[in-house]
């Protein structure tokens, strides 16, 4: 089973209530990460959830040379500690470059390493060696036991906060599927385990110059996963996903959530309580 790891006043892991990971794929603008992260707190209190508001400085991935990547490091941790301030979640971004580490982890609680960049043993020991969390998104080219490797390399950097993250697979051209037995192996190797839903309904490259995506199945993934057994739920959120500037198909609209996530957290409990039982 998952052993726990304290992100801020938040408990992931075995015995632990699921925890939602949310927030805009990147940042647009000042007010409306703020809107969006005031509107996740309050969600949270009211589901009694714990939230952790993710949002990225710079998607170096993106498909086309054109496509938005964020306001940058500099701009980006900024808007960031404006909502560690006012709103008080404890925050998540990608970082994609060793230089980025240091900067971010004076701001963030969790360090993300990019699916792309998941054995990138440099950035991986760097990270490691941060003090921060690290959340590893499973490579959609991995194999769910080979982020046994992934796992080592920061454990013998000195750092055992990690959480592991399925993203789903690459399954042909511009196409994802999600295998849920990864979530059973990932969680066996000792960490923490999130389903990154949104992401994993992305249809990579599906838009020629831009991903595309099927949100429409978000909810029936994210309640199987739940179903399987989770310590975390990862969804990209907007305020209007049309107009998103990243990640808009496979983004959910704010009024969604709640629906979605009360059928989700039910799910958690009756999961948990089976758990409980047999141990």
């Amino acid at each position: 089973m998952a052993c726990k790891t304290t992100i801020g006043n938040i408990t992931m892991g075995e015995g632990f209530p699921l925890v939602l990971i949310a927030g805009p794929c990147v940042i647009e603008d000042e007010d409306a990460t703020l809107r969006i992260a005031s509107f996740l707190k309050k969600l949270g209190e009211n589901l009694g959830i714990g939230i952790i508001f993710k949002a990225s400085f710079d998607k170096a991935n993106r498909t086309s040379i054109s496509s938005f990547r964020g306001p940058g490091l500099e701009e980006g941790l900024r808007i960031l500690s404006r909502v560690k301030e006012r709103v008080g979640l404890p925050l998540l971004s990608d970082i994609h470059e060793i230089n980025q580490i240091s900067p971010a982890a004076e701001v963030l609680d969790v360090l993300q390493i990019p699916a792309f960049l998941s054995r990138q043993t440099d950035l991986l020991v760097a990270a490691a060696r941060s003090g921060r969390v690290v959340n590893v998104k499973k490579g959609q080219f991995l194999a769910p036991w080979d982020m046994a490797n992934v796992v080592k390399k920061i454990e013998e950097s000195g750092n055992d906060r990690i959480l592991l993250t399925e993203r789903g697979a690459s399954f042909g051209y511009n196409n994802l599927v999600v295998d849920m037995r990864s979530l059973v192996i990932m969680r066996e190797l000792g960490h923490p385990v999130v389903f990154d839903a949104t992401h994993s309904v992305q249809l990579p490259g599906g838009a020629g110059t831009a991903s595309a995506g099927q949100r429409q199945y978000v909810g029936a993934l994210s309640r199987a996963a739940a179903a399987v057994g989770i310590d975390g739920l990862f969804w990209e959120v907007h305020e209007n996903p049309d107009a998103a500037r990243c990640d808009g198909p496979n983004s959910l609209p704010l009024d969604q959530l709640r629906p979605m996530l009360e059928q989700i957290l039910a799910i958690d409990t009756l999961v948990r309580k089976e758990s409980s039982s047999h141990d």
